[in-house]
This record gives structure tokens, sequence and C-alpha cells, in this order.
């Protein structure tokens, strides 16, 4: 397993320098985890752009939909990884089970909810928010059978939580991998009909996923019985459940469950204004959404490491250290991204066919995915510094600060959208914007040491 040790002996007195190798070490295999995952995405995409295009526009919407509930029980999740990655650094590892095993009941019981909720509200708010009645039957035929995988979805998170809060991150990418081929293949039956199963559609690229994320919890309750010290960390045995430490582990996540519902929401209502645009729009914004994904999830590697290490690193009792350790992994996350930046720009039209066949639509993509591609200039220090200000346990400014940014990015999305109806490239420069907001917000917090005596 790729493990990085975090507390140093307590004579050294010295902060532990994580050089490139090691922060690497940590970040490839959350990279290579987070874009398996991503490939979910793809895949259902990939699909649903040789079915059509009323399906294409409502894999986006019901994607969204989707994301937007998951998002609140993964929001738990990082709060926890915060954590636990904490108890790591001070060498406190049996305490890293005891909040596993509470965030695991506690997301079930969460998932639980979120299903019975939806089946009561998607269709009264797709019919109130979706204009075009054939893509909200589509989404809604998405929704009704993509929510039950939360389940699923919401426990293989706090594994997530657990590995890399505990840097112990390759196990990441054998999960992933295992993830993305189960959902190629359901896909491939459900989607079209194969072996005497009726061709389903988007309904069967719902199915699929679901099926996808089972399999994934499956092979985590595998690796971590036979692959992990579970003595070591508290695994081996739950000491019941305690509202008491429940209440603890929320003081940290509530901030992280309220900021990606609301960061993942003003997506969803980016998608609902390119929805009022036209059927066309909203399937080119789908195809930019997804390239988006793959550029995204290299970069939330780098972030995602940054957290961890960050909590570690103040854990081990080395705030001052923070600042080399975020320069490190910022330079590391330009070189990687710019290098996805580089391939995309060059060749849009390549990229883009791996989405759908249809030429005018591939024709129509191109600028806007241009403008994507010069978003992340902006969008790599944004990520890093947020994630390096949520790491240091001050989640509910780190909320605050996005949640400004996200004020300033709905304001222009609402400007340029519904009051002068831009053309769909112009529109994705609202990245430009919350990018920008967010760099600027989130690297003036690091700077100010405000956050060096937060104890959690």
């Amino acid at each position: 397993m790729t493990m990085i040790q975090t507390h140093a002996p307590a004579a050294a007195g010295k902060a532990p320098v994580y050089s490139y190798r090691q922060i690497w070490t940590v970040a490839y295999p959350i990279l290579i985890s987070l874009v398996m995952e991503q490939m979910i995405g793809m895949t259902d995409t990939a699909f649903m752009g040789r079915v059509g295009e009323v399906e294409l526009g409502a894999s986006a919407i019901a994607g969204i939909f989707y994301m937007v509930v998951f998002m609140i029980g993964f929001g738990f999740s990082i709060g926890s990884q915060i954590i636990i990655a904490r108890r790591n650094g001070e060498g406190r590892f049996q305490e890293t089970g005891n909040v596993f095993y509470h965030g695991v009941c506690f997301l079930a019981g969460l998932a639980a909810v979120m299903v019975v909720l939806s089946e009561m509200f998607s269709p009264w708010l797709m019919g109130k928010m979706v204009s075009s009645p054939e893509i909200a039957e589509a989404a809604l035929s998405y929704v009704k059978w993509r929510l039950p995988g939360l389940f699923f979805a919401y426990v293989t998170a706090m594994f997530r939580a657990f590995y890399v809060g505990t840097t112990q991150t390759r196990t990441l990418t054998l999960n992933s991998i295992t993830m993305v081929l189960s959902n190629v293949v359901f896909n491939w039956i459900l989607v079209f009909g194969k072996f005497g199963i009726p061709a389903m559609g988007i309904a069967g690229a719902a199915i699929g996923s679901t099926l996808a994320e089972l399999v994934s919890l499956i092979f985590f309750i595998a690796y971590t019985m036979l692959k992990t010290d579970c003595r070591k960390y508290g695994l081996n045995r739950f000491g019941g459940f305690h509202f008491r430490k429940l209440g603890d582990i929320l003081s940290v996540s509530v901030w992280t469950m309220v900021q990606n519902a609301v960061s993942i929401s003003t997506w969803f209502i980016f998608f609902l204004f390119i929805e009022h645009l036209g059927e066309r729009s909203l399937a080119i914004s789908n195809i930019i959404r997804n390239v988006s994904g793959l550029i995204w999830m290299i970069l939330m590697a780098f972030a995602s490491t940054c957290s961890s290490l960050v909590s570690n690193i103040i854990g081990n009792g080395h705030p001052d250290a923070v600042k080399g350790l975020v320069t490190r992994i910022l330079k590391l996350g330009y070189s990687a991204v710019a290098v996805m930046i580089i391939l995309i720009a060059a060749f849009p039209r390549t990229v883009l066919r791996i989405y759908t066949n249809i030429p005018e639509i591939i024709e129509a993509s191109v600028p806007s995915l241009w403008v994507l591609c010069s978003a992340y200039l902006l969008t790599v220090p944004a990520n890093i510094f947020f994630q390096a200000a949520s790491g240091t346990g001050n989640t509910r400014t780190s909320f605050l600060l996005e949640l400004a940014s996200l004020m300033i990015y709905m304001l222009y999305c609402w400007f340029i959208m519904h009051v002068i109806r831009a053309d769909v490239a112009v529109c994705w420069t609202a990245e430009h914007v919350y990018g920008g907001a967010m760099t600027l917000l989130c690297g003036w917090y690091l700077l100010s040491g405000r956050w060096k005596n937060r104890q959690i």
C-alpha cells in the first residue's frame, strides 16, 4: 500500500517536508481513481450521444441532479476525511476507525432520506424547472433508477475518506478501475439491449451506473478485510454509535456538506439557464461538462492530497510548514493540468468524438471547449487554495469564502444567459469569474494565518 508516515518523532522538532515525489506518491492513486470515476459519467454521455440529442441533453440535467444529492453525503465524507487525517497525523490511529463507522451509519440513514424525498418531489421539480417535456421525461427516467445507488455511493465515499485520510491511496486505483469496467459492461448490455435484455436507453445507463457503484462497494469491503490492518485503525470492531461523537464530526462536516451541496446546485442552475437557450446548447454543454470533468479530476487529485496533507501536518504540530506544502502542490497541479489542456485545445474534434458522432454538435462545441481550457489557468489555484483552507479544519470559513464566490458566479450567469442570452461559448466564461473570485478570497485567507489556532 502507498503510505507516507506523517508523524515525526517528538524529539526531532522539525516539520515533515513533503517532497514532490512524496506528494505525487499520495496524489497519483487519487488521480487514477478520480479519472476512472469520471469515466462513469463519460460512459453514460458517450452512450447517450449515440442514442439521441434529447437523451444527451437529459443525461446532463439528470446527472447534475444526481450529483447535487450525492455531494451532500460526499461533503460529509470530506469533513470526516479531514478529521481522519488529523487523527492520523496525531498518531491516534484507533480513532480513525471510530470516525469511519460513525460516518457509515450516518450516511446510510441519509441515503434512505434522500431516496424517499426524491421519489416524492423529483417529478414536480423537473416539471417546474425544465421547459422541454421530452427532456424532463427522459431525465426522470434516469433519476428513478440512479438515486437508489446512493446507498452504495455514500458508503463508498467513507471508504475513500478513510484511505485518503490515512494516505493509503493505492487501493483507490484498483477500486476505480473495477467500477469503470463494470459500468461499461452494464451500460453496453442495458442501454442497447444485449443477451436477450431489451434496450432500455437512458434508464439502462442509470441502472448500469448503480450496479457499478455496488461492485465498487463490494471491492472496498473485501479489500479492507484482506489487506488493511484493521486492528491498528480500529476497524476490527465498532464500539457503538454515539450521538456526541457524531456531533463532533458534524461540527466539521456540516460545512463541507453545505458547501458541496451549494456548489453543485449552482452548477445545476447553470445547466437550467443553458436549457432555456435550447436543446442544442444543452447538448453542447453536457459534452463540455464531461470534458471538463477529466481535467477537473486531475486537479482534484492534487487538491484532495493538499487537504489531507495539510490536516496531517497540522496534526503533527507544524502549521508553519503549510505554506511551502501548498506551493509545491500548486506547481504539481499546474504541470499536470497543463498537459491535458494543451492536448485538448490542440485536438478538440478528436476529443469531442468520444462523446458524440453528430457532426453538427461536434463543430458547434469547439469554441466552448477552447473557452473551458483557458478557464483552468484560474481554476487550478482556486481549488488547491480552497482545499488547503478546508484542510486547516476551518470548514465554516471555507464555506463562506466559496459562498461569496458563488454569488458572484451566479450573478454573472444570470446576466449573460438570462439578460443578454449570449452564445453558449460566452456562457462558459462564467468559469473564469468563479475561478478568479475563489483564487483571490482563499489565497488571501491562507496568507492571513487566521486558521493556525483551529482545533478539531
